[in-house]
């Protein structure tokens, strides 16, 4: 697959999606991301704006398998990953696989699993694997995890440890839609028969394949890796921050610059691609000192503001 054909099943699948789930273009953007990317995607929001019916139309377009996980306090890692069952009339144990088991799973509210069930989950989304009494087993290909959180409602939660938040490509928010759009959910609610909107399939496995490979072939000159360097090392100079952005958000930050360039039509890498990516790619991954967290600092703002401090390298 080359550049242009990737760039129209992206916009293919943002418009399949777009018409199914009333948000705005750019929280599509940032799920595909994920997508491109070869990442996973934490979405943040309250309860009641569309997650789930995102995450079940993304696949859907995608033309991929999907399975929803309710994360709560007693799920167990082998409600996860599966458990082996023994079988009666073979005498023998067999293997059932748990609902990680999907080419994209939603794991809805993730921070209301005690931490053992959560490192359940970062095998998979670090190696596409999970491993279950001693025994290895290989995720489908491709694989993708949507993570949700309420930021609203904490208590009985168990908040996600930096290096499982650290494998997240992509932190956003979906928001609520505008006033247009609320009307327009209400139209489709009294109209419709069904329980959810559908949309049929724009690509097939193998199609979404090709196309998260297709990143590897995005030019980035020489001083756009500086650039991008450079944003990660001043995000561990900021004193509102106690961990910056580590050598993997680096490359992070890196892969998803190329993926957007996918999404948007180009065979390089440019200053504003980077700069539209780092928020969402990089916020998330910052540790505030505590002075910092009583004062609620904002982790989106100190990235803006290493965006305005950081010079942008000029095209020729």
């Amino acid at each position: 697959m080359n550049g242009t054909q990737a760039t129209a099943d992206c916009e293919a699948v943002l418009e399949a999606i777009g018409d199914a789930v009333i948000c705005d273009r750019a929280f599509l953007e940032e799920i595909l991301l994920g997508v491109v990317g070869r990442g996973h995607v934490l979405v943040e929001d309250v309860p009641g704006t569309g997650k789930t019916l995102t995450a079940r139309t993304v696949a859907s377009a995608l033309g991929l398998s999907f399975s929803r996980i309710q994360f709560t306090p007693d799920l167990l890692p082998s409600d996860v990953t599966g458990t082996h069952i023994f079988n009666e009339q073979d005498r023998e144990f067999e293997f059932s696989a748990g609902p990680i088991f999907a080419n994209i799973v939603l794991a809805d509210e993730i921070n209301r699993a005690p931490p053992k069930t959560q490192a359940a989950l970062l095998e998979a989304m670090e190696e596409g694997q999970v491993t279950v009494d001693g025994e290895t087993r290989p995720l489908p290909d491709p694989f993708f995890v949507i993570a949700t959180q309420n930021p609203v409602e904490q208590e009985g939660t168990f908040p996600l440890p930096e290096a499982q938040v650290d494998r997240f490509l992509v932190k956003t928010a979906m928001g609520y839609p505008d006033e247009a759009g609320e009307v327009e959910l209400l139209r489709r609610r009294a109209s419709r028969e069904t329980g959810s909107p559908s949309v049929d399939p724009v690509l097939e496995p193998e199609q979404v394949a090709q196309l998260r490979r297709v990143p590897e072939t995005v030019r980035v000159d020489d001083d756009l890796l500086e650039y991008i360097a450079t944003l990660a090392r001043e995000t561990r100079t900021d004193g509102r921050v106690e961990t910056g952005v580590s050598p993997r958000g680096t490359q992070r930050l890196f892969e998803a610059a190329r993926a957007y360039a996918v999404v948007t039509g180009r065979e390089y890498v440019t200053p504003d691609d980077i700069k539209r990516v780092a928020k969402p790619v990089l916020a998330h991954r910052l540790v505030l000192t505590p002075d910092a967290t009583v004062n609620d600092a904002d982790k989106g703002r100190i990235v803006e503001r290493v965006l305005e401090s950081v010079p942008v390298p000029t095209i020729d």
